[in-house]
Parts: C-alpha cells; structure tokens; sequence
C-alpha cells in the first residue's frame, strides 16, 4: 500500500474534473498533439497548487477567475469554461452575470459585453443539453 500524500497532478486532476468537469478535460484533451506537457501543467499548477489551497472556497475562486478573465477581455473560450465552472460550483446566473456587469467599471463595457455574451452562449448550451 502506498502511503505517500497525493501528488499535485492527482490532487489537480480531481479538483479539475469537480469544477469545470467536461470543459476541463477538453481543454487538457485538446493539447494532448500539440503540448501535453502544457496540459500537465494545467493540471498541476493551477488545479493542483492554486484552487486546492485553503482559505477561499471554490466558489470565491470562480468568482474571481469569472471577474479576471472579464476583464481580460480577449479570453471568451476560457471565461466560457469558468463561466461554466461558477455553475458547477453552485454560483447562480444572476450572480455570472452581476459579477460580469461589475467589471464594466474596472474593465470597460467592451469586456463586459464580451463577458456577457460568453454567458449567454453557456446559458444557451446549457439550457438545449438540459431540454
């Protein structure tokens, strides 16, 4: 029996498949040809340091990651990815896209309405698998 703690890869691939689910595992699939070190990475560094540490709960850290990736502006496949993530986490609609519209005054209506509609494209997606 191994007695040794979880490794960060396995710690970030269970935090990663608990908050973004499918859309995390496409990412990572995605990058298997081209850079899967990269996607070990992914895996490693943020799920498995960042999000797995103490003291903000999964929802505050989407929170956050939803309100930086708004504000980036040019980050709609990933926000999409986080966008659905809040939802796993239990952050409802309204709470996306408030957290979105805040970001309008830090980021500019342009990113905002670049994060806008991300949301609605993931509503929308979300809504026509749940019919």
């Amino acid at each position: 029996m191994n007695n040794s703690p979880e490794s960060r890869f396995e710690r970030g691939s269970r935090a990663l498949a608990e908050i973004d689910g499918e859309g995390g595992q496409k990412v990572v699939d995605s990058l298997a040809d081209i850079a899967p070190d990269f996607a070990r990475y992914i895996i490693e560094f943020p799920f498995g340091d960042i999000y797995t540490r103490p003291g903000l709960d999964l929802r505050s850290r989407e929170i956050a990651t939803i309100a930086a990736l708004t504000a980036l502006g040019n980050a709609a496949p990933q926000l999409k990815v986080h966008i659905q993530a809040g939802l796993n986490v239990g952050l409802s609609r309204d709470e996306i896209v408030e957290i979105i519209m805040q970001m309008a005054v830090y980021a500019g209506f342009p990113a905002a309405l670049n994060g806008l509609f991300a949301a609605r494209d993931v509503f929308q997606q979300e809504h026509s698998l749940a019919a």
